[in-house]
């Protein structure tokens, strides 16, 4: 391989990789997994020895930034997936007493407000985001699914609204005024029932006072470590089964999990897979209520769908934070390719120094003789 046509990043993008206290620059070694992996162009190096070593040492560094970056992800991506675990025995006991209350109130002929399909006129869109960045395309294909949830609900003629959750979401809407938003929230590290409720009070009350007809939630769905699906579901109207359903009315089971356990394999850090299904136990056919069902109904609906939106939450974090960790890997992976590269050139332009001073030396010696 010629010296003077080496594959590498263009110098003006490492000159930034100086700076430790800006991780802006780390975007250039991340990989779109959205968009096919094309060549790079060959750049000609022009540069001296020391600005060579600089920029192998700004690469070591931000090898060792985007490696810290990836271990961090991967150990909160299981504590993440196991807070979705650990809730789901609730919210499928909590699914069973509402399908059994359902029954009863539809042998009953009694009018439940939350499970009553109207005629849509105008449609909630609840659109779950990030907070932060450097984590591949995993914003991108949340927002480019809402666009194009919203350009069909345009084509159908239909009014909508937006509720925006996380950071990116709402800097990407605060700048497109022509698309209503009813409410901008944030969240933490962590998604809790404080950040779910917020959510279920605004989508309860649109519903319930009949300013929106339906609403439906967009998160992106958790299914591995390198894949994570923007998914739309139905919030309201409710089911009568008590089920999440898409808006195409198919309902998805999900109690199986594949859970990621992170572990050492010849002093190298490696991911195991295992799958879980967790145990839901039967509904006792003869459980009676004392109270009267419609009061039941009352108080379970605001539970079911906090617990539903706190499970969109979390599975949209660990969607996030394993985004993250593979954006990460391939950075580390690029890093590594590209200190490769300039040591060479490093090597190659030394050993034309060296040779040339030998050489200029050898001359000299022979013109005096």
């Amino acid at each position: 391989m010629s010296s003077s046509h080496l594959s590498i990043f263009p110098s003006h993008k490492l000159s930034h990789l100086s700076s430790h206290s800006s991780l802006s620059s780390l975007s250039s070694f991340l990989p779109s997994p959205l968009a096919p992996t094309t060549p790079r162009p060959s750049t000609t190096i022009h540069c001296s020895l020391r600005d060579l070593r600089d920029r192998i040492d700004s690469v070591k560094n931000t090898q060792k930034i985007t490696e810290a970056m990836k271990l961090v992800a991967a150990a909160k991506v299981r504590r993440a997936q196991e807070a979705v675990v650990s809730s789901r025995p609730f919210s499928e006991t909590l699914v069973e007493v509402l399908y059994n209350i359902n029954t009863q109130l539809q042998t009953d002929d009694i009018d439940v407000p939350l499970t009553k399909v109207r005629p849509v006129r105008k449609l909630a869109l609840v659109v779950v985001t990030g907070d932060r960045g450097l984590c591949g395309g995993f914003n991108n294909a949340v927002l480019k699914k809402a666009e194009s949830r919203i350009a069909e609900i345009k084509v159908l003629g239909l009014d909508f609204i937006v509720i925006s959750v996380g950071k990116k979401g709402n800097s990407y809407f605060l700048r497109r005024p022509y698309i209503p938003v009813d409410r901008f929230l944030d969240l933490g590290n962590l998604p809790t029932t404080k950040d779910a409720q917020a959510i279920a009070d605004d989508v309860f009350s649109l519903f319930v006072s009949e300013e929106v007809d339906k609403v439906e939630l967009l998160y992106t769905k958790f299914v591995s470590l390198v894949k994570s699906d923007p998914v739309i579901h139905t919030l309201l109207p409710l089911s009568p089964k008590g089920e999440i359903c898409d808006i195409n009315g198919v309902c998805v089971d999900a109690a199986e999990d594949e859970l990621f356990r992170l572990t050492t394999k010849e002093g190298k850090l490696t991911v195991e897979r295992e799958t879980v299904r967790t145990p839901t136990p039967a509904f006792s056919p003869i459980l009676q209520f004392e109270q009267d069902p419609v009061q039941i109904l009352d108080a379970l609906l605001p539970l079911y769908l906090n617990s539903q939106i706190l499970r969109a939450l979390q599975e949209s974090l660990a969607s996030e934070l394993a985004a993250r960790m593979s954006a990460m890997s391939s950075a580390t992976d690029n890093a590594i390719e590209l200190k490769k590269n300039l040591s060479i050139a490093y090597n190659r332009q030394r050993q034309a120094k060296i040779t040339g001073e030998i050489l200029e030396i050898v001359a000299g010696a022979e013109a005096l003789t």
